[in-house]
């Protein structure tokens, strides 16, 4: 089955609403009040961000590879307060390079794609594009 580049991988929502919530959080937002302003359950949106809460080392990295190659010239990534600010942070910066290098797309189809739709999988033994994501 194909999975189109608007969802992650057993998720309902769209991946423009997961990474809102995810960006929500990286701003410091707590999960209630993120579910309340995108009108989803609790314990949907506190799912997402334990998911990727796990997830955000092996994340930043690979974005931080993916933004350097897409954008050579690209600078450091500034580091934020936690790991989580982080990754939402390079994952933000890899999709603006990509719509920059390769033309109009959402930033979260960008993440979407790059992660084959696997960005809040269970953490995988080997990481990296095509084996785990």
């Amino acid at each position: 089955m194909l999975l189109p580049a608007s969802c992650l991988v057993r998720r309902a929502d769209a991946a423009v609403v997961i990474g809102a919530a995810l960006v929500a959080k990286a701003t410091g937002c707590g999960h209630r009040r993120i579910a309340a302003g995108l009108g989803r359950p609790e314990s949907t949106v506190r799912g997402w961000l334990r998911r990727f809460a796990v997830r955000a080392l092996e994340v930043r990295g690979l974005f931080t590879v993916l933004l350097h190659a897409v954008d050579p010239l690209a600078g450091p990534v500034a580091v934020a307060a936690t790991v989580f600010a982080d990754a939402v942070e390079v994952l933000g910066r890899a999709g603006a390079a990509a719509v920059a290098r390769l033309g109009p797309r959402p930033v979260w189809e960008f993440v979407s794609s790059a992660t084959g739709g696997r960005l809040l999988a269970p953490p995988s033994v080997v990481a990296g594009p095509g084996r785990g994501w």
